[in-house]
């Protein structure tokens, strides 16, 4: 499994190292290995060229290397442990905070952990406060923003293999595959044990489906570390997403013998298994992670993607109620941006059923729960800029294309002042739908050419216009590829697996 490309992978900017009347606190030198799953590879290196960890106690800085070392390996809820131990050493320690923010199991904990550590970020170096200014301006929809912070950092630490590998997750993000793939084998060149670089060039790969090149990835991986889970479950997606869907379950069985408590494992399985066509079993995987969870991370985890795989079996009733769990342990934990999801993933489940008024309500309840809340000003902006594609799609579904061609400009424009390449690509796959359902095939490839290529839904549109055009074969080529994305649960990959294979079929 990927690190997770969220709000951890944006942004940066600048600050002086600040050591003031408060000098108990001290900057030490990072060079735990990224490659190693123990804290006991972490040691001082002078000159190293590393972001210095700011920490007024050794015994935190000691937990923090372990948590990070925990973390970059994905298992978050061992890293959190740590990093919560941290902070309770050294309450001020803004990397510690900046951490659980990054390793968060809901998205209220992200946002306190993310103030807390952009509060104390006046107190640590320059390549910290970097750090802490793209994650926050990930987490407030701000990716460009954050690519310029990222850019920076590595400017000013160019010989940081962590510097180069967030600089990556940057490009990742923006699908600048090639870019990203430069910057992971940066920080291979200056550490060759550094891991987690080799399991993002093996997705970089994946995603321009080298799959050999991928494939010679995930091998380094697990030689690198071959007693942590997250190797055998990366190199189990890959063999997923190429359709080797037993072996890819025999992969993700042997991460689970490491480390039982690797929920992303537990969730390829049940991915392989809707691709196989069991549902059910699918779906009782899925149970049983939720009934065994470690943290709400995982119930949440657990439900979201029980209701994906009762999507894609056309289970529309039992996916919304699965959904509406998720909402209630939101609601419970007050989780004002986790619950404006769910609200939007019930609007989109029921708009691809054709309940285009009871979606209507659910994309209004979402905007409602981000503008009564107290998230920030750049994340209701987002928001208020969301709700134009959600009206878009819903007048398009009611067949109302002018206020549906109406709303996608303002979207579309939104998208660009903001330079949020992420709401473009999907103002593009409006605008084409839009086109389609207009019987304007040319102009439907001409937008949908320029949305997101790594969604199958885009790419079971672009057979659409195809077979518009009258163009069957080239329509039945997409729709298979649509149809054999073989992607982790998406909802989008959800609502047209089973179209594709129809029209990939006829």
């Amino acid at each position: 499994m990927p690190r997770a490309l969220t709000p951890a992978f944006v942004g940066l900017a600048t600050l002086a190292l600040a050591l003031t009347a408060c000098d108990a606190r001290k900057a030490t030198i990072e060079t735990a290995s990224a490659g190693a799953s123990t804290p006991d590879s972490a040691a001082p290196a002078a000159n190293s060229g590393a972001v210095p960890v700011t920490s007024a106690s050794e015994e935190a800085r000691k937990l923090y290397l372990e948590g990070r070392a925990l973390s970059e390996q994905l298992r978050a809820h061992d890293g959190r442990e740590r990093f919560t131990q941290a902070v309770a050493k050294d309450p001020s320690f803004a990397m510690a905070h900046y951490q659980l923010a990054a390793n968060s199991a809901t998205a209220k904990d992200f946002f306190e952990h993310m103030r807390e550590a952009v509060k104390l970020s006046g107190n640590v170096s320059e390549g910290e406060r970097l750090m802490i200014l793209a994650q926050e301006a990930g987490g407030n929809a701000q990716p460009a923003k954050a690519l310029a912070y990222q850019r920076e950092l590595v400017a000013k630490y160019p010989n940081d293999e962590r510097a180069h590998f967030l600089l990556g997750g940057g490009y990742f993000g923006q699908q600048q595959f090639d870019e990203a793939i430069d910057q992971y084998r940066r920080a291979t060149e200056i550490d060759p044990s550094f891991s987690p670089a080799y399991n993002l060039i093996g997705y970089a790969y994946r995603q321009v489906q080298k799959y050999d090149d991928a494939e010679a990835a995930f091998k380094k991986y697990i030689e690198l570390i071959p007693g942590d889970p997250n190797p055998y479950d990366s190199y189990a997606e890959l063999l997923m997403k190429t359709g080797r869907f037993d072996e890819s379950i025999a992969q993700y069985q042997r991460a689970l013998s490491v480390d039982e408590h690797f929920s992303p494992s537990r969730v390829g399985i049940a991915n392989n298994l809707m691709l196989k066509g069991r549902p059910d079993e699918a779906a009782a995987k899925m149970d049983e992670l939720y009934d065994h969870a470690r943290d709400d991370g995982d119930r949440r985890t657990a439900l979201f993607v029980r209701g994906v795989i009762l999507t894609d079996a056309g289970r529309t009733d039992a996916a919304v109620k699965t959904i509406d769990r998720e909402y209630a342990l939101d609601a419970k934990l007050a989780d004002s941006a986790n619950m404006s999801g769910d609200a939007q993933l019930i609007g989109n489940i029921l708009l691809n059923a054709g309940r285009t008024d009871l979606a209507a309500k659910k994309f209004e309840q979402a905007l409602a729960l981000v503008e009564k809340s107290s998230l920030s000003d750049d994340i209701k902006t987002d928001t208020r800029l969301a709700d134009h594609y959600n009206r878009g799609r819903v007048a398009l579904a009611k067949g109302d294309l002018a206020t549906a061609n109406t709303e996608a400009k303002a979207y579309a424009d939104g998208a660009a002042a903001r330079q949020n390449s992420f709401r473009t690509r999907q103002a593009h796959q409006l605008a084409g739908q839009i086109a389609l359902a207009g019987k304007d095939y040319d102009g439907a490839l001409t937008h949908l050419a320029q949305a997101n290529q790594q969604d199958p839904q885009v790419v079971y549109l672009t057979a659409l216009a195809h077979e518009g055009k009258g163009d069957h074969a080239k329509a039945k080529g997409l729709a298979a590829s649509a149809a054999n994305a073989n992607v982790l649960p998406l909802a989008s990959y959800a609502f047209v697996r089973t179209k594709a294979r129809k029209l990939a079929a006829s």
